[in-house]
């Protein structure tokens, strides 16, 4: 029997890597032609971090109005080539701007906004659009919902704000948030800031793609999936999945329930790793502060480093690609020359992570996705959506369509039981191997960037991430540089739970070494 399902597999992955050798050449003549370079940036406080710009906006160096301003300017610059800023509030913006300028040319700041609490003061901020910002569109891309605005503010935004951060403006998604590339029948498709004919990832694609662009200088995203790291290797920025509830998540749209919750994790998204401790250590829950140990100082060259270059054999992923491998070698390598323990592993069960998030997100209890898609009043149909979307009349879009009639087919609740027996034993390998020092290096993607509408042949590479949503694992996504076609490539850093600070220490390592997230533009400072 085993011998009959291998030669299964292995006809199984001949005949769509026949698929894909047709299929890539024609993704390629159909997009490979869309890019157009990125306006170039020659104003310096476009190249800053977060926390820089905060800095600067406390010493009276600049004040948060020309900050603000320029990111504002930037964002309305480049939105025209990647079609992402979905909402906005810039008049608003500018005008909270300058009564922090007032407050802060006084010499009388309240303590409130001291520099520890307060480290974002007067710095812009951008959010994907299914996190609520008052008065701002709050519709996660469904076309039933056009029009509805936000009331209140989110839990993150709550946080943020009380920070000192100025929200500007929200970004595009896919539809309720459930596909990897941010696509919508309300705000249309969002484009690759390093090459427009490739997709920004989902379903925090649209936040990616303004923080690599230069038109925000730090952001929020949420994952359930990978919707904030997948997002962050294909724009080249930083990201970081928070370990199981250790974040709100209310506030948002769709909001996950049930067992869902605990796969559901709201994060930073970032170009630059020195913004990622400080906006978490903002929206971390006063409850898990002690667990999380965020002030206590990691030194990585105590650390031990395992890693894997893939999942180890999924009939479904695609291969890894070989400069994506190489990006894990690399990192796993200059672990190695700083004299840490380093470790090449097997977790055989990774193979197996998109049956095992197909299966616990099926029976979590959360919300069916037709019935989402039927903005929570009635479900759908499916099927009649699909001829909708064949008469060339869509009310929906068609992964979502595809999702909708795959719950409805789905047949197989006598093996959500053994999945979930799976997950739980590879999250007891995990935890055993990482321990309180360990962390894990592995793709965060399979391959860099696709065309457009390829993930539709594509559609379980995103397991690389759900994965760690389902084991309720921290995992921070780290760019690596650009491949040979001039995209970025990148890779993950797991930890065990609550070792957030870990993983976000070795992001911050990693920068140093391979220098991070690579502009998009050419910058003539």
């Amino acid at each position: 029997m085993r011998t009959f399902q291998r030669l299964l597999g292995l006809a199984f992955k001949t005949f769509w890597r026949c698929v894909m050798c047709v299929a890539d050449p024609v993704f390629r003549w159909l997009y490979d032609g869309c890019h157009r370079r990125l306006p170039h940036v020659s104003d310096p406080l476009l190249m800053k971090s977060g926390v820089e710009l905060g800095q600067m906006i406390r010493a009276k160096k600049v004040t948060s109005e020309e900050v603000v301003s320029a990111y504002i300017s930037r964002a309305q610059e480049v939105n025209p080539y990647i079609n992402v800023i979905v909402g906005s509030r810039f008049d608003d913006a500018l005008k909270e701007a300058r009564e922090i300028d007032r407050m802060i040319a006084s010499d009388n700041i309240p303590d409130k906004y001291s520099a520890n609490l307060a480290p974002y003061l007067g710095v812009p901020l951008t959010t994907k659009e299914a996190i609520s910002i008052k008065g701002l569109p709050n519709t996660s891309g469904l076309i039933c919902r056009k029009g509805v605005a936000s009331s209140n503010d989110a839990d993150a935004i709550i946080a943020l704000r009380r920070a000192g951060a100025i929200p500007i403006a929200v970004t595009n998604v896919s539809e309720l948030c459930m596909w990897y590339e941010s696509s919508n029948l309300i705000y249309g498709r969002s484009k690759n800031a390093y090459h427009q004919g490739r997709i920004v990832g989902g379903s925090s694609g649209g936040e990616g793609c303004i923080q690599s662009s230069g038109g925000s200088a730090i952001g929020i995203g949420s994952d359930i999936g990978g919707s904030i790291r997948m997002p962050c290797v294909f724009n080249g920025i930083f990201g970081h999945k928070a370990t199981t509830g250790v974040v709100s998540n209310s506030g948002q749209f769709p909001y996950a329930k049930a067992k869902a919750r605990d796969f559901l994790s709201t994060g930073p998204m970032c170009r630059y790793a020195a913004d990622l401790l400080p906006i978490f250590k903002l929206m971390a829950l006063p409850d898990f502060h002690e667990q999380l140990k965020l002030n206590v100082d990691v030194d990585v060259a105590r650390l031990k480093y395992y890693y894997m270059e893939d999942d180890g054999g999924s009939l479904f992923c695609s291969p890894v690609h070989p400069q994506i491998k190489e990006a894990v070698q690399k990192a796993a390598g200059h672990f190695e020359k700083l004299g840490c323990s380093v470790q090449k592993v097997s977790l055989t069960k990774l193979k197996y992570s998109f049956e095992m998030w197909a299966s616990l997100m099926a029976s979590s209890g959360n919300d069916t996705f037709c019935y989402l898609l039927g903005n929570s009043v009635k479900p759908i149909n499916p099927l009649l959506e699909l001829l909708y979307w064949f008469a060339l009349m869509p009310r929906h879009t068609l992964p979502a369509i595809g999702l909708g009639i795959a719950e409805k087919v789905r047949n197989a609740p006598e093996q959500d039981a053994k999945l979930e027996l799976l997950r739980d034993t590879l999250l007891k390998e995990f935890q055993e191997l990482l321990g309180d020092d360990g962390v894990f290096l592995y793709p965060t993607h399979p391959i860099p960037a696709p065309f457009h509408n390829k993930p539709l042949l594509l559609i379980v590479n995103f397991a690389y991430t759900g994965i760690f949503n389902i084991l309720g694992l921290p995992a921070t996504a780290v760019p690596m540089g650009l491949c040979d076609e001039e995209v970025p490539i990148g890779i993950q850093v797991v930890g065990a739970r609550y070792s957030d600070r870990l993983t976000i220490a070795v992001a911050r390592e990693l920068e140093k070494a391979f220098k991070g997230w690579v502009p998009p533009f050419d910058v003539l400072i």
